[in-house]
C-alpha cells in the first residue's frame, strides 16, 4: 500500500468526484467505501452552473449530456397551476456549461467510470466502512471493519478526507457531543414516474408551498422507452411538526401525502396521477446540521455532507461537495505541507458552505412561492403583477445564486 496516497473515505458524488480532481493533477488517491457494491442509487440531483463548470473541466460533459436532460427553464407556480414566475437556466440563461437535471445513480456511474478508466479499478476499495482516523505526526491511519463488522487492515496515507455522508464517522470522532441531524419541520416524500415530457421537456418546476403542500418536479433522463417519455423526478414537501427523525429513508406511504395534491390538475401536468404512477416512494424528514467551528484536525478533514450537511431546498447540497473537492484538490497539490493544506481547505469552504447552509433555512429560491402564497391570501389571481413585483422575485433567485456562488459573472457566460 502506498503510504503516499490520500485516502479518500467514502464513495458518493464528492469522494469520486475529489479522486478524479486529485488524479488529473497527479496526487496519488484511493476511494474506500463502506457498501459492498457501488450500485447506482437515489433519485434525482440537479448539477447547478458551478459544479457542471468543474465536471466539464474533468472532460465530462458528453458523458453527462449522454445521460441527463440538460434544462431550459426553471418556473414556479401555485397550487392553482397559475405562473408566478420563470427564468432561463444553463445555456438557455447564457451560461458557457449545461445545468444538468440528472439520476443520482447515473452521476455517480459517470464518475466511477471515469475515475476506473483513468486511475485503475484497484483505486476503489468497497466492503471497508471507516470507524475512526487516527492522526499521526506525519500521517493518518483510517481503521475500518467489513460490512459484517469485523476490524480490516488499517491503511496509512498522506491524509484522509472524509467523505462519508451526514452520518460521518469521523465527524462524529471530531464532535462526539453535536448530536443528530436537526429536522426543519418539513417531511419529504420522493419518487420517479416514467412519464409524457411537460412544458418544454426540460423543466424545473416548483409548486404550492409548504403549509398546504409543495411540489418540485423535473425530468431526469431523456426518451427512456423510444417514444419519447422520460424519467420524471419529484418531491413532496409537507409542514409536519412531529417525526420520528430515526424513521430516514423509509418507503413512504402515498395515502400519508397524496390528500395535498389530489385537486392539481395543471393544463400541462395531472400531479396526482402522476404521484401514483411512480415507480417507488421514499420518505424522509428535511433534516441539516449546524455549521461546524472547524473541519479540518491534522491530517485529517471533511468534505460534502460530512462537513456541511444542508437542506435540499437550493439544488446545492452535491454542488457544494463539488465545490469543495476543486479547492481542496488545488490545495493539495500546491506541493506545500499537508496539514497547511487543508487548513486554507477549511478556512475558504467552510466560510462559504455555513453561509449557505443559513441561507437554505431562511432564503432560498423557494421562498418566491412563499411570498406568492402570502400576498395573494393562498387564492387564484388574475395577473402576478397585482400580487407582487416580477422584480421582487427576480431578487430572490438572483441573491441565492450570489451566495450559493453559481451568479452567472462568476460562473462564466458564453
Amino acid at each position: 500500500m502506498n503510504t503516499n496516497e490520500i485516502i479518500i473515505i467514502g464513495g458518493g458524488v464528492g469522494g469520486l468526484t475529489l479522486a478524479l480532481m486529485l488524479h488529473e493533477k497527479g496526487v496519488p488517491a484511493r476511494v474506500y467505501e463502506a457498501a459492498p457494491r457501488l450500485d447506482p442509487i437515489g433519485v434525482g440531483i440537479s448539477i447547478l452552473p458551478h459544479a457542471s463548470k468543474q465536471l466539464c473541466d474533468l472532460g465530462l460533459r458528453d458523458a453527462l449530456a449522454a445521460v441527463a436532460i440538460q434544462a431550459q427553464e426553471s418556473c414556479f407556480y401555485t397550487r392553482f397551476g397559475q405562473l408566478a414566475y420563470k427564468e432561463k437556466l444553463g445555456l438557455s440563461a447564457g451560461y458557457d456549461v449545461p445545468q444538468f437535471q440528472i439520476h443520482r445513480g447515473d452521476l455517480h456511474a459517470v464518475l466511477l467510470d471515469a475515475f476506473i478508466a483513468r486511475a485503475g479499478r484497484d483505486k476503489v476499495v468497497t466492503g471497508h466502512k471507516c470507524v475512526r482516523v487516527e492522526d499521526t505526526a506525519t500521517s493518518a491511519i483510517v481503521h475500518f471493519v467489513d460490512p459484517a463488522g469485523n476490524s480490516l487492515s488499517p491503511v496509512e496515507g498522506r491524509a484522509a478526507i472524509a467523505a462519508d455522508g451526514i452520518h460521518s464517522a469521523v465527524r462524529a470522532q471530531l464532535f462526539p457531543d453535536e448530536g443528530g441531524p436537526i429536522y426543519s419541520g418539513v417531511n419529504m416524500w420522493r419518487g420517479v414516474t416514467r412519464w409524457k415530457p411537460y412544458l418544454t421537456g426540460a423543466s424545473y418546476v416548483r409548486a404550492g408551498w409548504l403549509s398546504h403542500g409543495k411540489m418540485v418536479i423535473y425530468p431526469i433522463r431523456d426518451n427512456i422507452d423510444g417514444e419519447g417519455t422520460q424519467l420524471i423526478n419529484w418531491v413532496a414537501e409537507i409542514e409536519t411538526p412531529e417525526y420520528a427523525v430515526q424513521d430516514w429513508n423509509r418507503r413512504g406511504k402515498l395515502e400519508d401525502f397524496i390528500g395535498a395534491f389530489e385537486d392539481w390538475h395543471f393544463d400541462f401536468l395531472d400531479v396526482p396521477a402522476m404521484i401514483r404512477a411512480a415507480d417507488s416512494i421514499l420518505e424522509y424528514p428535511m433534516v441539516d446540521k449546524d455549521p461546524l467551528p472547524f473541519w479540518s484536525q491534522g491530517h485529517m478533514t471533511l468534505l460534502g455532507d460530512a462537513a456541511h450537511p444542508m437542506y435540499p431546498r437550493g439544488s446545492n447540497g452535491a454542488g457544494q461537495a463539488i465545490l469543495d473537492a476543486r479547492k481542496l484538490a488545488d490545495e493539495l497539490a500546491s506541493g506545500g505541507d499537508v496539514v497547511d493544506a487543508l487548513a486554507a481547505y477549511d478556512a475558504d469552504r467552510r466560510v462559504a458552505t455555513a453561509k449557505v447552509v443559513q441561507t437554505n433555512r431562511t432564503n432560498p429560491p423557494d421562498v418566491i412561492l412563499k411570498l406568492v402564497h402570502e400576498r395573494s391570501g393562498d387564492k387564484p389571481f388574475e395577473r402576478i403583477e397585482d400580487v407582487i413585483s416580477p422584480a421582487e422575485l427576480a431578487a430572490v433567485s438572483d441573491s441565492y445564486k450570489t451566495v450559493a456562488g453559481y451568479d452567472r459573472q462568476k460562473v462564466g457566460n458564453a
